[in-house]
């Protein structure tokens, strides 16, 4: 996916929501320490102790690609899915070999592949940290509120992780400002690829099939996890089943949901339907177009934008569908039926106020500057290379709490991991993606906006992006390298051209970033934290905060649901994929499952559905039984979850996830790896 600034707001008001009053049954992405026992208990007369939590949480994974995992073996075996490796297969592929179209399997663990900018991480502890943050924010306002905030927060993940090398500390914001949790994290910098199936195994039935069911996806690779240059050592780890699912099971789903916005205010929901969402289906339209254009000037570039394009469509459909939920009159009339029962049960309670209207009044501000901001930062790997050269050496030289976002002392180790791990950088694509965000600003903010001016000068967007990547010499790491090692000296000395248009650049964005703190960091953090108050106040410490892709868990069953009159069944079956193929793109068959037709067993369960509430950013989750072994792993929702972002429904909302089943079949008779299937089973 590219490197979009959809506004500094979009990733802070997913922090900013609150749980919907009446949670029902499977509702609830949960933190791993605050899981509602009573109330699974009382729906499915079993729940797990804090034992079995703890256990599946030491086997749980968060890719920094943006994606969830689980170890599934003591040797670093980490089981995901095939579209969370994407990018890694492609950054190993050529046009001689072209390992995203025809699969992987690593002959042996010296041949497993790395994957550049990957990095998982295992939580090891969370701590309470609020009353330290809260206390340090005190009664400070605007600017100086974020800066104290910021460097607290920065102050306890350094003390935190004194060990940088192995280790990650990441205060968590919840409820908005009414929580503040320390994640602890045991990080491997060292992922590689072990197996991945072809892409047209994962991507049967294409952009029609995607959140959508019956699905006959499979979407599933394993990685592992070095330490030292040696697999890395994890006997905490997930115990393979490699079986089908069950009707009516128990089901667990622990990964990292990215953001969730339940309950948004009426006024930040006007926000995301009046301007956030209808921008990125405009924008990411074009971008579609402009790449598959491009794209049909080669089977070069056909294989080169592959992975990108696949991104901006998968992007696309969750945009619709947040469109569609914000324009229907029903769902939105529920949302605001629950906002109201939250003003009325909170009404009177001390210390609470009205933050509705503060929130408000905080919208109405954003909206004055929030395309200038959206838009402060050109789209491309070189210019991201820039931007965090010049900002790395600046920025270090600060006190944390005087540092930009990403740039704390627990930042750092992997802003430079993802800055100088080689990986293949095209220049057609670098300058599509420059020009097609600078075409936006243009657009946006007018030909006669000073900002257009500082990033644009008298250049059309198309000249400038092809000048600066052209010019650039940044796509390689042993260059950037010098750079990052030579300081500020280094920067100021360089006439590398990308380099000199981020520092050209640079000072407005900062700008910018100030205003966004002053104006609405700070007061929506003030509101959400008297409407965290607010929903305490109203009904108690039982609900779940929003999704801030960080390790969360939730439980419900394999179900089906009706749909138009009908019901959908629980899974599909391996046998089915042959029944569903026309011979024709996207539901043409994978070529391995043509040559072994005749040893597939055609009655193993493939792709299932469950009632998990999951979101973005849970790609990769293990789906766990009652036993605490896996029988799955998440990788899409139903075309009715889209709408899970804003709110869940049980009756339609479902996970799809694929089958350890269809997996260890994958393994033993399409694509064959005897050690990998001997690994799994401990033997």
């Amino acid at each position: 996916m590219t490197s979009t600034r959809i506004g500094r707001a979009a990733a802070f008001l997913s922090f900013v929501s609150l749980p919907l009053a009446v949670v029902h049954a499977d509702e609830g992405m949960w933190t791993m320490d605050a899981f509602p026992t009573a109330k699974m208990k009382a729906a499915y007369g079993w729940a797990p102790d804090q034992a079995w939590l703890d256990r599946v949480r030491g086997a749980a994974a968060r890719l920094t690609g943006g994606c969830s995992a689980s170890f599934v073996s003591g040797n670093g075996l980490i089981l995901t899915n095939h579209h969370c490796v994407a990018t890694c297969a492609e950054q190993n592929s050529t046009d001689a070999n072209n390992i995203l179209k025809d699969g992987f399997t690593a002959a042996s663990r010296e041949r497993e592949l790395k994957c550049a900018g990957q990095q998982a991480e295992v939580i090891t502890l969370i701590t309470d940290v609020t009353a330290r943050v809260k206390g340090a924010i005190g009664s400070a306002t605007g600017e100086a509120a974020v800066r104290a905030r910021s460097g607290v927060i920065a102050d306890i993940e350094k003390a935190g992780c004194p060990d940088r090398a192995t280790g990650r500390c990441q205060v968590v914001t919840l409820y908005g400002g009414g929580q503040y949790k320390l994640y602890t994290y045991r990080k491997y910098s060292d992922v590689r690829l072990v197996w991945a199936p072809e892409s047209r195994a994962e991507q049967f039935g294409g952009d029609p099939d995607n959140f959508n069911f019956p699905r006959y996806a499979l979407d599933a690779s394993f990685l592992r996890a070095y330490d030292n240059g040696k697999p890395a050592v994890t006997p905490q780890h997930l115990t393979w089943t490699g079986r089908g699912p069950v009707d009516g099971e128990a089901t667990f789903v622990v990964g990292n949901p990215g953001s969730t916005q339940r309950l948004f205010t009426s006024e930040q929901l006007a926000f995301q339907r009046e301007l956030s969402v209808p921008t990125s289906l405009t924008t990411l339209s074009e971008l579609r177009g402009r790449l598959i254009g491009a794209m049909e000037q080669s089977p070069q570039r056909a294989r080169e934008g592959k992975e990108t394009l696949d991104g901006v469509e998968n992007s696309l459909k969750v945009y619709i569908g947040r469109m569609k939920a914000l324009d229907d009159p029903a769902f939105m009339a529920t949302l605001a039926r629950s906002e109201a029962q939250l003003k009325a049960k909170s009404r009177g309670h001390a210390g609470i106020g009205d933050p509705w209207t503060d929130v408000s009044r905080t919208m109405a501000g954003y909206r004055s500057f929030y395309f200038a901001d959206r838009y402060s930062l050109p789209a491309g790997d070189l210019f991201n290379y820039a931007m965090t050269l010049v900002r790395l050496a600046s920025e270090r030289a600060k006190p944390n709490a005087d540092r930009l976002p990403g740039y704390s002392d627990s930042d750092i180790p992997l802003a430079e991991k993802r800055l100088l791990d080689e990986q293949p950088i095209y220049p057609w694509l670098d300058a599509l993606k420059m020009e097609w965000s600078l075409s936006k600003t243009r657009e946006y903010l007018g030909p006669d906006d000073p900002q257009t001016k500082l990033m644009l000068g008298k250049e059309s967007p198309e000249a400038l992006a092809k000048r600066l990547v052209q010019g650039s010499s940044l796509a390689d790491p042993a260059l950037r390298k010098a750079l990052l090692d030579g300081g500020q000296a280094a920067i100021d000395a360089s006439r590398d051209p990308m380099i000199l248009y981020a520092r050209q650049i640079d000072a407005n964005d900062r700008a910018i970033q100030s205003r966004f703190d002053a104006e609405v960091d700070a007061p929506l953090t003030a509101a959400q934290a008297k409407l965290a108050d607010a929903r305490f106040a109203a009904f108690g410490a039982t609900q779940y905060p929003d999704a801030t892709f960080t390790l969360r868990v939730s439980y419900g069953k394999v179900a089906g649901w009706m749909e138009r009159g009908h019901m959908v069944a629980t899974h599909t079956t391996m046998g089915g994929t042959f029944e569903r193929a026309t011979g024709s793109e996207p539901f043409d068959l994978p070529a391995a499952f043509i040559a072994n037709r005749s040893k597939i067993n055609p009655a193993i369960a493939y792709d299932f559905v469950t009632t998990n509430d999951i979101i973005g950013g849970n790609s990769g989750s293990p789906v766990i039984d009652r036993s605490g072994a896996v029988i799955g792993a998440a990788f899409d929702g139903n075309i009715h979850s889209l709408g899970g972002n804003y709110g869940y429904d049980g009756t339609l909302n479902r996970t799809v996830a694929v089958s350890t089943a269809a997996v260890e079949e994958a393994l033993r008779s399409i694509y064959p790896a005897p050690a990998l299937l001997a690994e799994l089973h401990g033997r």
